[in-house]
């Protein structure tokens, strides 16, 4: 029997339309929740990320800036600019687009966000909240992926989740969400030996490499859930993600698709940590 996709798109529009609620009842108390967004140089897909985000802001009732700056633009030149926005009482979150051109350090930049206003979650002090279980910004990815598991009616409490992948945007916030929901997670990457030994225990897998095939049928327990949060392109140059799709699909009970799983609820997630921002 096939696993039972787990729709992303369907469970985005769920969330926004909640979202649009809640803006539009800020909005009649005349605090329309606002958006800032930062793109410096013209990378091409940085200017389609930036674009949806912009649009779904206009979608569900938050006011959004886009500042858009040349590839030369200084750091300082950039830091000054986020303080300006730090104060501004119309903005209620900052999103710098990564990657910045070399000459900008982007640790700096993203400190240099109001803990208030940093609705990605990426800063240190975001990271230490989200470690030590304070209601903090949840990095958007992972927090997406959370509410992808939740939708399958599954009760995390000693599960064994296993995680593919450390990186500090997804894997490692990852694993501290599915640590806080109770389950038991091992965190797999790319000096892990022998992969198949915990994914082949793992009630749930999240992988989070950004390379092909990484996950394959044999590899994984019947029944379990997985979400795939690559981006890659195959052979004819079709979108696919992490997971072997079609073979791991006979397998698992629930399987997101790529596209259509974890991408519709990234930005999702930004525009909920904007309304929390905003009601705070």
């Amino acid at each position: 029997m096939s696993a039972q996709l787990i729709d992303g798109i369907a469970l985005s529009q769920q969330l926004r339309s909640e979202i649009a609620a809640r803006a539009a009842a800020l909005t009649a108390r005349g605090k329309q929740p606002g958006l800032a967004v930062i793109l410096v140089g013209e990378d091409p897909a940085s200017q389609v990320y930036v674009r949806n985000k912009v649009k779904a802001c206009g979608d569900v009732g938050i006011h959004s800036v886009l500042e858009k700056y040349e590839a030369d633009l200084t750091e300082a030149a950039l830091l000054e600019r986020i303080a300006g926005l730090n104060d501004d009482p119309a903005i209620h979150g900052i999103l710098v687009q990564m990657p910045l051109p070399k000459h900008i350090n982007p640790h700096k930049v993203i400190e240099a966000i109001s803990t208030a206003k940093d609705v990605d979650g990426y800063s240190v002090l975001s990271a230490g909240e989200l470690m030590t279980g304070l209601d903090g910004y949840r990095p958007c990815t992972p927090y997406g992926c959370m509410k992808l598991i939740e939708s399958t009616g599954t009760d995390l409490r000693g599960k064994h989740a296993v995680v593919i992948g450390r990186s500090n945007t997804v894997g490692k916030p990852m694993a501290l969400l599915l640590l806080q929901a109770n389950a038991t997670v091992t965190i797999c990457h790319s000096a892990t030996p022998d992969l198949s030994v915990y994914t082949k225990q793992a009630d749930v897998i999240v992988a989070a490499v950004g390379r092909r095939n990484t996950l394959t049928a044999d590899m994984v327990k019947p029944g379990a859930i997985v979400i795939d949060v690559g981006m890659n392109r195959d052979d004819n140059g079709k979108l696919c993600g992490d997971v072997d799709f079609a073979a791991i699909r006979e397998v698992a009970a629930h399987i997101t698709p790529v596209p259509g799983g974890v991408g519709p609820m990234t930005i999702t997630m930004l525009l909920m940590n904007t309304i929390q921002s905003a009601e705070r």
